[in-house]
């Protein structure tokens, strides 16, 4: 038997949201029996696409990222005993539409917040990976299907040669430190940067070719600027202090320190003569 798991590619989405509808055309007013209750047309985000800016103008740059139920290892909304929340032996974590009436409690379970309570039913509702799909054949979640740039990658776990066991391992999880042994985790999740532009104050020209480093207690990294005298420094992690020293022969050094609580753009460093 499969063990199912996906890898979200954040690298490869471009927020089409493709992905979003076809959960909604899959589960909207439509009641799957035995797995899920329709899923009602507003309030729920099954498969929620989060739209992450990062930076100032002009160097700002705008990631998606698809957040599902995270089908865990070690699910913390699982109920103990009364089998509402319950772990198939394919790894695919279901709320059963008749066990959990009335369990509200079961919604602020999860860590993500991925379960929605639906009123008129009076039932906790969350991604199924489209479980009744699968146990008919099918290969892969209507969400997978739909997506038009590869962003989103399923498969069984337990396969080393399936995409989705190779993608794994340069994955993460959202949030390692929940310990849920998350099946569903992310590659390019977006990190902090550091930009800027030097240009030669005698010229008014952008710098090319310029030495740009950045100096951490922990690491060291140098770039050059390119031909619009930009430099730009990815991946970093939050609230920590570096100096970013410019340098270029025959003119006087530039240093300042920042601190990377969130995505910075430095503007304009001019270096003067």
């Amino acid at each position: 038997m499969p063990r199912y798991g996906m890898v979200v590619d954040v690298t490869k989405c471009d927020g089409c949201y493709n992905c979003f509808i076809a959960c909604k055309d899959e589960h909207c007013n439509q009641e799957k029996k035995g797995y899920a209750a329709p899923q009602p047309m507003t309030g729920q985000f099954w498969l929620k696409i989060i739209g992450k800016e990062r930076g100032q103008y002009p160097k700002v740059k705008q990631d998606y990222i698809a957040l599902t139920c995270m089908h865990c290892e070690n699910p913390a909304c699982i109920t103990a005993g009364d089998g509402a929340v319950y772990k198939r032996d394919d790894g695919i974590v279901i709320i059963d539409p008749e066990k959990a009436k009335g369990r509200k409690d079961i919604v602020s379970k999860c860590p993500y917040r991925v379960i929605y309570w639906n009123e008129e039913e009076q039932l906790p509702q969350k991604c199924t990976f489209c479980a009744h799909l699968l146990d008919a054949g099918w290969k892969e979640p209507r969400c997978v299907e739909a997506c038009p740039t590869g962003a989103l990658i399923f498969g069984d776990l337990d396969d080393p040669e399936s995409a989705v066991s190779k993608a794994m391992k340069s994955a993460q999880a959202m949030h390692p430190e929940y310990n849920l042994g998350e099946n569903v985790k992310f590659i390019g999740l977006p990190k902090n940067f550091v930009a800027g532009s030097v240009v030669f104050a005698d010229t008014d020209e952008c710098a090319k070719d310029v030495t740009v480093t950045l100096a951490g207690e922990d690491d060291t990294k140098t770039v050059k600027t390119d031909g619009f005298g930009d430099f730009e420094f990815e991946d970093l992690p939050d609230n920590k202090t570096y100096k970013v020293t410019v340098s270029a022969p025959g003119y006087k050094t530039q240093e300042c320190e920042v601190k990377t609580y969130k995505s910075l753009n430095l503007g304009d460093i001019f270096l003067e003569k």
